[in-house]
C-alpha cells in the first residue's frame, strides 16, 4: 500500500507542478511530507459494547431517515461493504434506497443476494448523470431526513445514532435542525488504512463558499432536499450545490444575517463516514474530475448571485478550494460583515496571528507564510470569532465602536484603508502584544454580540517589525 500511495503522490505533485509552478509546487510538496511523517491518526471505531447501548436507546428514538445511494456499474465488493455497513447500524430506523443507473445488472444481482426489506432497489432507463440518478432515489424518499451516501463509501457503526441522537437534543432545545454533518476520513480500497482525518468546524460560511467541507456524512429534511432537488448544471459537485442552495433558504431574504449559531446546523465532532480511495476515485485522484470542481465553482456564484453580493470566483492552486473577491471590497457588499482581518507575518517568513479562536487561541501561529495549512484552511476565506486589529478593516459602526473602546479617533491608514494601529495606538504610548490581543478580544467579541460575522481574509498581510 505504501508503494500506492507514493506513486499517487508523485502523480499529484506532476498535476500541481503543470498547473502552479515550481515555487508553489515545492512549498506544497514540503509541507505534504512534513503532515504526513506527522500524522499518527487512527480510527477507533464504536466497542461492540457501545453499539449494544445504542440499539437499546435507539428503541425510544422516532427520527427515520431515507439513505440515498446512486449507484453506476458498482464494484461488487464495494457495493456490498457499502449495503452492509448500514445493515450494521446501531439504530434501525432506516431505508436504503439505490437507484441504479448501469447498463448492465451487476447491481441488481448483488441486491437480489439480501433480504432486508429496509433496501429499496430502482433501475433507471438510462444513466443521466449523477444528479438525475440520485434525484430518482430521493423521489422515493419517506424519512425525516434524508442522508447522501456514495456507492463505494461506508458509514461508520454508529452513524446513524449519532445523527439521531443530536436531532433529538436540539428538538428538546425547540430547535429543528434542517442540515447535520460529521467529521470524516479515508480509507484504502480494502478498508485495511484509514488516514486524513478531516476534523471539522462548526458551520462556518465562508469556509464553505471556499470549500465543500461539510462533505461527508451528511443528512439533510428530507423535505427541503426534496424542494430543492439536485441539478444536473452542477454534476460532480452536486452535493455542495444543494449544500449552499439549502443555506441560502435557511439564511432566507435578509441580507442583514445574524450571527452563524442561528442556523438549523449543526456539526457532530465524530468519524462518521469512510471515503473510500482508489485510483479512479475523486478523493485519491482529484484531476479525475476538472468538471466536478468546475461545477462547484458554479455553485458559489450562484450563492452570490442570489444572496445579491457581487464577487468573482476563482479557483485556488488546490482543487476543489475557491476564493471570492469581492468588487469593489467585501464590506460595502455584505451588511452580515463588520470586519474583515488578515495574516500577521513575522520576520522569520511565518504566520504571527491574525486569527483566533473566541478565546484568544491563534489558529495557524508558526506555519510558514507558503503552507496553507491543515485541509487548506490558512489559505482560505472563513469566518472568524476574533481577528488581529493590526491587519483589519472596518465598516463604519464597527469604527465608532472602536474609537470608544480606545477613547481615540479611528484613523484608517491612506494607502490600504485598514485601521492604522500604528497611528492610533503607538503614537502616544508603546502598547504591548498583550494589551494589543486583549482589545482585539474584546472588540470582535462586541461585534459579534451585535449580530455580525467577521471574516479572515488570508491575502490581507501585515509584516510585523519583530
Amino acid at each position: 500500500m505504501s508503494k500506492f500511495v507514493k506513486i499517487s503522490n508523485l502523480k499529484k505533485t506532476l498535476r500541481y507542478l503543470k498547473k502552479n509552478g515550481i515555487r508553489p509546487t515545492y512549498y506544497a510538496m514540503k509541507e505534504r511530507m512534513e503532515t504526513e511523517a506527522g500524522d499518527g491518526y487512527t480510527y477507533v471505531p464504536p466497542t461492540a459494547e457501545a453499539l449494544k447501548e445504542q440499539e437499546k436507546r435507539a428503541e425510544h428514538m422516532k427520527v427515520r431517515f431515507s439513505i440515498l445511494v446512486p449507484a453506476y456499474e458498482t464494484k461488487e465488493e464495494h457495493l456490498r461493504a457499502m449495503i452492509d455497513s448500514v445493515l450494521a447500524q446501531s439504530y434501525g430506523n432506516f431505508e436504503l434506497i439505490i437507484s441504479d443507473a448501469s447498463s448492465s445488472d451487476k447491481v441488481e444481482k448483488v441486491i437480489e443476494t439480501y433480504t432486508d426489506g429496509r433496501i429499496k432497489y430502482r433501475k433507471k432507463g438510462q444513466n443521466a448523470g449523477i444528479s438525475s440518478n440520485t434525484s430518482q432515489a430521493l423521489a422515493y424518499a419517506t424519512g425525516d431526513y434524508a442522508g447522501l451516501l456514495d456507492h463505494d463509501d461506508v458509514l461508520t457503526g454508529d452513524a446513524l445514532y449519532e445523527m439521531a441522537a443530536c436531532i433529538e437534543k436540539y428538538e428538546k432545545e425547540g430547535v429543528s435542525l434542517k442540515l447535520l454533518y460529521s467529521d470524516e476520513d479515508k480509507c484504502d480500497s480494502r478498508e485495511e488504512r484509514y488516514y486524513e482525518v478531516n476534523r471539522k468546524p462548526d458551520f462556518n460560511l465562508d469556509l464553505l463558499l471556499s470549500n465543500n467541507y461539510i462533505c461527508h456524512f451528511l443528512v439533510m429534511k428530507r423535505q427541503l432536499m426534496q424542494e430543492l432537488g439536485f441539478r444536473s448544471v452542477c454534476d460532480g459537485a452536486q452535493d455542495y450545490d444543494i449544500i449552499v442552495r439549502a443555506v441560502n433558504v435557511m439564511m432566507g431574504k435578509d441580507r442583514q444575517q445574524p450571527k452563524k449559531a442561528s442556523l438549523p446546523v449543526a456539526h457532530i465532532p465524530r468519524v462518521l463516514y469512510h471515503w473510500r480511495c482508489h485510483e479512479n476515485s475523486t478523493a485519491e485522484n482529484p484531476a479525475s474530475k476538472q468538471y466536478a470542481y468546475d461545477a462547484g465553482k458554479r455553485a458559489v456564484e450562484d450563492f452570490l448571485r442570489v444572496r445579491g453580493w457581487k464577487g468573482t470566483v476563482s479557483h485556488l492552486r488546490h482543487l476543489g478550494f475557491y476564493r471570492t473577491d469581492y468588487q469593489p471590497d467585501l464590506l460595502p457588499n455584505r451588511e452580515d460583515v463588520a470586519v474583515v482581518g488578515g495574516k500577521l507575518i513575522d520576520r522569520k517568513n511565518k504566520i504571527a496571528g491574525g486569527i483566533y479562536t473566541a478565546e484568544g487561541k491563534p489558529l495557524y501561529k508558526g506555519l510558514h507564510k507558503e503552507y496553507s495549512g491543515y485541509m487548506h484552511r490558512a489559505a482560505l476565506q472563513q469566518e472568524a470569532e476574533m481577528v488581529d486589529i493590526r491587519c483589519m478593516k472596518v465598516c463604519r459602526e464597527a469604527e465608532l465602536i472602536l474609537e470608544e473602546m480606545m477613547g481615540a479617533p479611528y484613523h484608517p491608514h491612506p494607502g490600504t484603508g485598514r485601521f492604522d494601529w500604528r497611528e492610533c495606538l503607538l503614537k502616544d504610548r508603546s502598547w504591548e502584544e498583550e494589551e494589543i490581543l486583549d482589545l482585539s478580544r474584546r472588540f470582535c467579541e462586541r461585534i459579534r454580540q451585535m449580530g455580525y460575522r467577521i471574516v479572515w481574509e488570508p491575502v490581507m498581510v501585515e509584516k510585523l517589525d519583530r
